[in-house]
């Protein structure tokens, strides 16, 4: 047992291969409670979505071009809680990754342009509260559905961009690949 207590031991993530990750194995009264703990958030997290998701599409007097962004944004929400929370949890959990390198470019990929989506959404929400409380005569003709479209597309797209260019590209360490695969790299992880 280390000095913190919360780990039993230091192994590699594949003891028979050259540049394998460290990982860390977390005691069974830490990583049980951590588990369930974890897997409650994604549930809250999907569900909660869910309902917002359901409510704007439902009834027809949430269709406001704030709402749109809202939903738009539960939308991102939903497909993290659902895609990248999980693979996340095992991951920070077990400290290996044992999906496989393809697998972790896809991941990283799309977690990278769903954050991504995320703060675009957030910032655009903020800019039409601003319309909203600060310049609300001009909010109706400012602010429209089609605006708001514009602003989820806008998200949608260039987060898509960035994303794809950046991390399955490998954009994100061109020029720098010896660094990245002589000091970050390690089997068993996913850095990109």
């Amino acid at each position: 047992l280390n000095v913190t207590g919360m780990t039993e031991n230091t192994h590699f993530c594949y003891d028979s291969v050259n540049k394998s990750c460290l990982k860390h194995v977390y005691v069974a009264t830490i990583r049980t409670p951590l588990y369930l703990i974890l897997v409650a958030v994604i549930v809250f997290t999907v569900c909660g979505n869910l309902v917002v998701i359901i409510s704007i599409a439902h009834f027809r007097q949430l269709h406001t071009p704030t709402n749109f962004l809202v939903l738009s944004l539960a939308v991102v929400d939903l497909l993290i809680g659902g895609f990248i929370m999980p693979p996340s949890m095992v991951r920070s959990l077990e400290t290996c990754w044992y999906y496989g390198d393809l697998f972790c470019k896809i991941y990283t990929t799309i977690d990278v342009m769903l954050c991504t989506t995320s703060i675009f959404h957030l910032s655009f929400i903020s800019i039409d509260r601003y319309y909203a409380v600060c310049e609300p005569l001009k909010y109706q003709t400012k602010i429209t559905i089609y605006v708001a479209l514009f602003m989820v597309v806008i998200s949608w797209s260039v987060s898509a961009v960035i994303g794809f260019g950046l991390i399955f590209l490998e954009l994100n360490i061109k020029g720098i690949e010896d660094v990245y695969y002589e000091n970050v790299y390690c089997v068993g992880g996913c850095t990109l």
